[in-house]
């Protein structure tokens, strides 16, 4: 099976290879939502955007990850989150990874129209912490990096997929 991740970011591609197997390839895809994603909306689609481009680009299926912000009702705080996308061509399967508190100061830069991966590499001193570890990996003190945490998204996505209980719902 031919997967396309649409992303040229080696760490969706990495993510999606420990969740699916198959000849699994980057295609760097336009999102289709602003470089900094605000609200779970805006991130969702982001994801189904570069999943149907995915596989408009000739692969059987289409992966789209994307990251965003977004604050969320009952909490304090703006949060870092990630939604998965998994287009098959009969059904878009839809996941979230974890959500994770962003610290008031890189909250606010965010806020001011500063992109979250351009503001972590300057408060952690690191380069290209977007291609790595990810943010998810400073603040949770290492203890999930942004592979991991995508995989979980893209996990979630593939239940409308691969779960029969969702067949009344596709």
């Amino acid at each position: 099976m031919q997967i396309g991740v649409g992303s040229g970011n080696p760490v969706k591609r990495a993510a999606v290879a420990l969740i699916l197997e198959g000849d699994i390839e980057a295609v760097a895809v336009d999102s289709g939502v602003s470089e900094q994603p605000w609200s779970h909306a805006e991130t969702v689609r982001g994801a189904e955007t570069r999943a149907a481009a995915a596989r408009e680009a000739g692969y059987d299926v289409g992966v789209g990850l994307e990251g965003g912000v977004s604050p969320i009702d009952g909490t304090v705080g703006l949060y870092l989150i990630m939604w998965a996308a998994i287009d098959d061509g009969t059904t878009v399967g839809r996941g979230a990874g974890p959500s994770v508190r962003l610290p008031d100061p890189v909250a606010d830069r965010v806020r001011n129209d500063e992109e979250l991966g351009p503001v972590m590499d300057d408060v952690t001193g690191r380069s290209g912490l977007a291609k790595t570890d990810g943010a998810i990996s400073v603040l949770t003190n290492g203890r999930i990096d942004r592979t991991d945490a995508l995989a979980s998204a893209v996990a979630g996505a593939l239940g409308p997929i691969e779960t029969d209980l969702y067949e009344s719902s596709r």
